[in-house]
């Protein structure tokens, strides 16, 4: 979600060290000495190559498209040789028998027919095959709403029925597509088309089920929910699963002048962000129903296959303002999921599942993600890092500080990771392994609060004040993918060089760009990276070189980047899959058209565009971008 750097998620007030408290002086006065030292310093390579050729990669360039130039044009722009074709938009029904309203584009369609089409504003996604490369299952979130475009007067005339709508439009998409011809259709009816919505029963599994801080006058057991909310980026587990992942929720609710400690530290306040439903949905005013917010922030499991399942709230995986949930398998066949808290100063999470994947599918893994163990990430100066365990009894987490049992823990991750001493970041998002090394890399999208006064200094990991630009930073596990330690270095600082202020601007050997988001490496080994720069700073002196969002492709042995995508404007560019056959790409397009200073703009909807249209005066629509090569080879080469 595009984030107004005036309303970053910033309740970090703990007061454990940060790394340049307790690094070596010698290594604070390199952090200290700018920029220029740290790129010739021990930051040094920022990205380092291989022994050997990869498996899968040929040794060849990995990248053979002409890049494409910034742009501001309301279009979606691709190399030549490519054709992006916009599909499956905000409204289009998603194939339920008997129930496939049209979309009206005035935005009059009522909060039950919204219910049976597409949500609003996608973002991470994911192909399930049926049939190898001509159809599959196309599962992606939407992560929230835009009431200016939504309904037709906006937020003006707030009532019920509106704030139904706007639940129903968040969640998750599940479409049958097909191709027919060239062309990428939604299958109608389907048996697989299903909503998930912010008002869907769901079961809560693990540690947190049942816990008092998760009983609710509505649930007195602890165990269901309705909804899952502010739907970010995603995984796919080894046994056919997705995993969706609760971000902002916590802007949906309203809570007392002045909140507790543990509301205080999630950023629980008065009125909420502007979403206005608890005015007319009661579970939404924390001050009448306090543990309500407690029973969102989880990884959800879906099983896209079951349009009849239960979708299941895994707690085991910490309570977080989760941007994703990405699944990777040991040697010995456990899995382990990473997990990064897109908030100013939060923190790197992964779990290490206690038992091994077992044969079946989900019936015979549905509980694989309830036991395990859970992690946050220390970055230390020199280079070296270790996973902190969170678990009750460990680590100082003692009942005496609150942390009596593991639902303790993973309900208060945060004051835990506290507590603990883990490195704050600058906004850790999506998070990719590279299939042929074995490194992690993740982005960190920005943070102009490092450095500010009373708040924390940079660090090694966190290397530049008022970090407007944003970085990546990878590690490789010392060992398998359940180690507890790591070796970590920086892949790229984003930023332009053309900047006046040095720390804007970056190291990036090819196209610039700014605020890395969504991160994803295709089979052949390409790093795709997805760029997030909020409306209400495009247009400024610092980011006047990059024009709309982008994604670009990278080669993880050089560092060449290279723009292969450029979105409408305002807009932000998240979600990115190919096709088994590496022939078809997938990109979600999220708000093109966004208001620089408000989250809704009901006055005037397509005053900043009006893709994918292209329609005068037409509301803008978050929709999917179907790309594939003219000569019908594959993506990027």
């Amino acid at each position: 979600m595009a984030k107004d750097f005036r309303e970053l998620e910033d309740s970090n007030r703990s007061r454990n060290p940060t790394i340049y408290e307790v690094s070596d002086p010698r290594r604070r006065i390199v952090l200290r000495a700018g920029l220029g030292a740290l790129a010739a310093g021990f930051l040094s390579p920022l990205v380092s190559g291989c022994a050997s050729a990869p498996v899968g990669r040929t040794g060849g360039p990995l990248i053979g498209f002409k890049s494409v130039p910034v742009s501001t044009a309301d279009t979606v722009l691709v190399p030549e040789g490519y054709i992006a074709t916009p599909a499956f938009a905000w409204g289009e029904p998603v194939g339920i028998a008997g129930n496939m309203p049209a979309f009206r584009p005035d935005g009059s369609n009522s909060a039950a027919e919204q219910e049976a089409q597409i949500g609003m504003h996608h973002d991470g996604m994911h192909y399930f095959p049926l049939e190898g490369s001509r159809r599959g299952l196309l599962v992606f979130n939407n992560e929230y709403t835009d009431d200016g475009l939504l309904h037709p007067d906006g937020m003006k005339t707030w009532n019920a029925e509106k704030v139904r709508k706007s639940i129903a439009a968040h969640g998750v998409t599940i479409l049958e597509i097909e191709e027919r011809g060239g062309e990428w259709r939604i299958v109608r009816p389907s048996r697989y088309a299903r909503r998930i919505t912010g008002a869907t029963p769901m079961a809560i599994s693990g540690p947190a089920a049942g816990h008092p801080m998760m009983r609710t006058a509505a649930d007195p057991s602890g165990t269901r929910v309705l909804g899952t909310l502010n739907n970010c980026a995603h995984g796919v587990t080894p046994w056919g699963t997705y995993l969706t992942c609760e971000e902002n929720f916590i802007f949906y609710f309203s809570g007392p002048e002045k909140p507790d400690a543990h509301g205080a530290r999630w950023g629980l306040r008065r009125g909420g962000r502007g979403y206005r439903w608890h005015e007319h949905e009661e579970r939404f005013d924390a001050v009448k129903h306090p543990n309500e917010p407690n029973r969102f922030g989880w990884v959800v499991e879906i099983d896209p296959m079951d349009p009849t399942s239960t979708p299941v709230k895994r707690t085991a995986l910490g309570r977080a303002a989760h941007e994703g949930a990405w699944v990777v398998q040991t040697k010995d066949g456990r899995v382990v999921v990473y997990m990064g808290e897109d908030a100013a100063f939060e923190y790197i999470y992964k779990f290490v599942s206690r038992d091994r994947v077992r044969a079946g599918g989900y019936a015979a893994n549905r509980d694989l993600l309830d036991h395990g163990r859970l992690y946050v990430a220390r970055f230390d100066a020199d280079g070296r890092g270790r996973w902190i365990e969170l678990a009750a009894g460990v680590n100082g987490l003692t009942a005496e500080r609150g942390f009596a049992t593991q639902g303790d823990v993973v309900i208060k991750l945060r004051q835990a990771s506290d507590l603990v001493g883990a490195t704050k970041m600058d906004r850790p998002e999506w998070i990719a392994v590279d299939p042929n090394t074995s490194e992690v890399y993740c982005t960190l999208t920005n943070n102009p609060a490092r450095g500010a006064s009373g708040r924390p200094a940079v660090d090694a990991a966190n290397p530049r004040a008022n970090n407007t630009m944003g970085h990546i930073i990878k590690w490789k596990e010392d060992g398998d993918f359940d180690a507890t330690t790591f070796t970590w270095s920086h892949f790229v600082l984003a930023g332009d060089p053309a900047n006046s202020r040095p720390e804007a601007k970056g190291n990036i050997r090819g196209d610039i760009f700014a605020n890395p988001d969504g991160l994803w490496f295709d089979a052949r080994g390409v790093l795709w990276i997805q760029t997030d720069m909020h409306a209400s700073v495009m247009y400024k002196d610092e980011y006047a070189g990059f024009g709309s969002n982008m994604m670009l492709a990278a080669d993880p042995r050089t560092g060449e980047v290279r723009r292969f995508l450029v979105g409408p404007p305002n807009c932000e560019v998240t979600g990115v899959v190919c096709t088994p056959d590496m022939r078809t790409m997938f990109v979600n397009i999220q708000h093109p058209g966004e208001s620089p200073t408000d989250r809704s703009d009901p006055d005037n909807p397509s005053r900043y565009s009006s893709w994918p249209s292209g329609t005068p005066g037409a509301r803008p629509r978050s929709a999917t971008v179907v790309i594939r090569r003219r000569d019908g080879g594959v993506i990027g080469t």
